[in-house]
């Protein structure tokens, strides 16, 4: 009895996980604009928000774990493989594409 209510635990978790994963995934394709995907030579966002669409879907109707860890994977190739691509063709995560110490008006130097 213990057992089967840590299972059920670990299912509850294992598919919110999973889905917010896919929820993140979803909405990041959803953001990089199209020409993004093609300058970063990746399949289209047509083709990502499909995959993509589809795996929250089945995460959602149908909670097998098979088609959560295929999913995954999926996702997982987004947010490793394709996203870092679009970031870095669209000028980098930061606007102006600037260092961690850059300020308003340039280099932060430390007052050298």
């Amino acid at each position: 009895m213990l057992r089967a209510g840590f299972d059920s635990l670990l299912s509850l978790v294992m598919f919110l996980i999973f889905t917010g994963f896919a929820v993140a995934a979803l909405v990041f394709a959803a953001m990089a604009r199209e020409d993004a995907y093609r300058a970063a030579e990746k399949q289209t966002k047509k083709f990502w928000l499909i995959v993509l669409g589809i795996n929250l879907a089945l995460n959602l109707l149908f909670p097998m774990l098979f088609l959560q860890i295929a999913g995954v994977i999926a996702a997982i190739v987004f947010m490793v493989d394709v996203r870092p691509a679009l970031q870095q063709v669209s000028g980098g995560g930061r606007r102006g594409g600037g260092s961690s110490s850059d300020g308003p008006y340039g280099p932060y130097n430390g007052g050298r």
